[in-house]
């Protein structure tokens, strides 16, 4: 039977068997990954999966089955034992839960592509990460790694509210690493980030990183951070490039906000949250240059889509506006538990988890700076880029980071490099004391976000530029 056909077989067992609302939704979902080290093809891997999944909720109990085909009567069979699993569940989690009112929508919707990445030959792409691997090996790596990686994912999805879409979304990266090895020390550079770019789009994003003209260049920064003087310990200003805050706004604000775990509901990988929604409106997150949106519009982004796994439609929503905290990353049925009006960021892995509050594209609006001028305002400082390494508390408030590079930053000019830069704080103290800020936005797309239990992957997108923060710890060590 059709995809469609197949979940609204699935949402009605569902309600005949006792639900008040239910919706299925059936994902297609291809794979495409490869990785090079040394200048030789390392690793090639493909497989494709669909199946149904429907959820269905009885009082204030969700109930979720998924089944590996698509006939009348496993979906029939899925709707039922996910109604099953509700009633149970209802017993002892309460008074019912209303779900916050969105339009059902007949839809669809496709991410844009200019070159569909699965129909690009493997010689191709193999011979780009090949050579880049190459070439770094050439220029000094003792260890030269390349990656790309692709997911093409069609979803139907239907509601006993009247919802019926389909959306076709294709994401594709990849980015290249050099590690050189010294006397009791091991250095690495990546570009153009640590695990490389992701996008919502095709091929073309791909090639237009250009790995092949940046594998020489990282080669040599990993050997000569061998023997670079190590940062130096205390507080001082600190320059972080893009990517690095990507990663900043992903733990200290991405996670903080997810309301599921403000409300309890969640606390696997990440924990809970800091946050109180008493506040919501009033607490000073961060300075007036923070202004973080939650947007998943934003045409190439990770974190983009047309609808959510709930029907919500992508709208763009403030989470911080001038410093001030505004806004949640929801579901309809966290929103209605919180008093909120709006869903919006909800989305599953695949077809057999169930869908959970996610980041969408969580980033920074432009500032009003460039780099260079950021710099040339920094008396003494340190500029760090590139992530290696995280860790941050069960409540998204205290945190530490290293970076793969720094610089010496001494009266407006960019010095000498320096090794094993890190930097530690508070989150709001933190974003706080952010003074400058570029209007040199990347939308960064982080493919490896863990949330759940079962576990699941999450793709987010978080737009971010080089920015100044004052007085910050860095250089901490153990």
């Amino acid at each position: 039977m059709s995809e469609f056909a197949a979940a609204t077989a699935a949402v009605q067992a569902a309600l005949d068997a006792g639900a008040r609302y239910a919706d299925a939704r059936v994902m297609h979902r291809r794979y495409e990954s490869m990785s090079a080290r040394n200048g030789d093809v390392e690793e090639l891997t493909q497989h494709e999966s669909i199946g149904l999944g429907v959820r269905a909720l009885v009082g204030s109990g969700w109930g979720f089955q998924a089944v590996p085909e698509l006939s009348d009567a496993s979906a029939r069979d899925a709707g039922r034992r996910a109604a099953a699993i509700a009633t149970a569940s209802a017993r002892v989690s309460g008074p019912p839960i209303d779900l916050v009112p969105v339009e059902a929508a007949v839809a669809s919707w496709a991410s844009t592509c200019a070159v569909d990445p699965l129909g690009v030959p493997l010689s191709d792409k193999g011979d780009l990460l090949v050579g880049a691997t190459a070439t770094m090996r050439e220029h000094g790596a003792d260890l030269a790694e390349g990656l790309y990686q692709i997911w093409d994912t069609t979803k139907w999805f239907v509601s006993s509210e009247g919802h019926r879409i389909d959306q076709h979304i294709r994401e594709c990266g990849g980015g290249i690493s050099a590690t050189s090895i010294g006397d009791g020390e091991t250095q690495r550079r990546s570009y153009p980030s640590y695990r490389g770019q992701y996008g919502t789009t095709g091929w073309e994003l791909v090639t237009s990183l250009d790995l092949a003209a940046h594998a020489a260049r990282i080669a040599e920064e990993s050997r000569e951070l061998l023997t670079a003087p190590l940062c130096p310990a205390g507080e001082t200003d600190l320059i972080l490039g893009g990517e690095q805050l990507a990663l900043q706004i992903h733990e200290s604000v991405g996670h903080a906000i997810e309301l599921d775990r403000i409300l309890g509901w969640e606390a696997a990988f990440a924990g809970t949250s800091w946050l109180d929604l008493a506040r919501l409106g009033s607490l000073r997150y961060g300075s007036e240059l923070m202004n973080v949106t939650i947007d998943p519009t934003i045409p190439g982004a990770l974190g983009s889509f047309g609808f959510d796994d709930e029907g919500s439609p992508a709208v763009s929503r403030d989470a911080v506006r001038e410093g001030r905290w505004v806004g949640v990353l929801a579901g309809r049925d966290s929103a209605a538990v919180a008093g909120l009006g709006y869903g919006g960021s909800v989305r599953a892995d695949g077809w057999a988890r169930l869908p959970m509050v996610r980041m969408t594209n969580v980033g920074l609006e432009p500032g009003p700076h460039t780099l260079d001028e950021i710099v040339a305002a920094t008396d003494d400082g340190v500029l760090m880029d590139i992530n290696r390494s995280w860790s941050i508390d069960d409540k998204r408030l205290n945190f530490q980071f290293g970076c793969e590079v720094g610089w010496e930053v001494k009266k407006g000019r960019r010095g000498r490099m320096l090794r094993n830069p890190t930097y530690t704080g508070i989150g709001p103290v933190f974003w706080r004391s952010m003074d400058m800020l570029s209007s040199e936005i990347v939308p960064w797309g982080t493919p490896n976000c863990g949330k759940g239990q079962p576990g699941q992957v999450g793709h987010t997108g978080h737009p971010a530029a080089p920015a100044r923060f004052r007085g910050v710890r860095v250089g901490v060590r153990a």
